[in-house]
């Protein structure tokens, strides 16, 4: 993908689908994979199956129009959109955010970088919400985020981040997800199906 242009359509195996585009609906995805109750009774193939579903079903526009065969690839084009291009490192790291549970920290925070409220526009292309959010500085999520990296490394925290942390328990300590974690089988299905979208 083109660093230097914002998608509004994927190249699936040389046709072009329309795909939505709005920050809102990339979070809508984002929010939907990471909700345990959403895949809680499934087996571990019908969780890779509707994970796959719901990120077609959301960002494409037209998402009947898709061949059966031509829907990994359209899965495969849909997680580069949502990486915005870029190339993870696939190293394991510890979850220290969530788009929903962080939302009203992570709001500010893109405000004061974009200068505007981007709840109040009407239409803000996904890689653009995200550059914004890549430059997010110093501020409340910033300082939620390093505390939650010193505590999952073991890390000991400064004097001003432990009274920040007691002060502010609940809205550092990422909120238990139901279901606990996956297995491994179901994590190397899912790892094949959608590759490296973020979740």
């Amino acid at each position: 993908m083109d660093a230097w242009s914002l998608p509004t359509s994927l190249n699936v195996h040389g046709v072009e689908y329309p795909i939505r585009t709005d920050y809102r609906v990339v979070l809508d995805i984002l929010t939907a994979l990471n909700d345990p109750e959403v895949f809680q009774s499934m087996t571990e193939e019908e969780k890779a199956r509707e994970v796959a579903e719901t990120i077609i079903m959301i960002l494409y526009e037209d998402p009947e129009t898709i061949p059966t065969n031509d829907l990994q690839e359209a899965l495969d084009r849909a997680c580069e959109f949502i990486d915005c291009g870029m190339k993870p490192d696939n190293k394991k790291r510890p979850q220290v955010m969530d788009w929903k549970q962080d939302a009203p920290i992570i709001v500010p925070a893109v405000n004061k970088v974009s200068h505007t409220d981007v709840r109040s526009v009407k239409y803000m292309h996904w890689w653009t919400f995200f550059s914004l959010y890549m430059e997010i500085g110093n501020g409340t999520f910033a300082t939620v985020v390093s505390i939650r990296q010193k505590r999952a490394k073991g890390k000991k925290l400064e004097k001003w981040e432990m009274e920040f942390y007691k002060e502010n328990k609940s809205m550092i300590d990422l909120a238990a997800k139901k279901g606990g974690k996956r297995s491994t089988e179901e994590q190397e299905e899912l790892k094949a199906l959608f590759g490296n979208c973020k979740k």
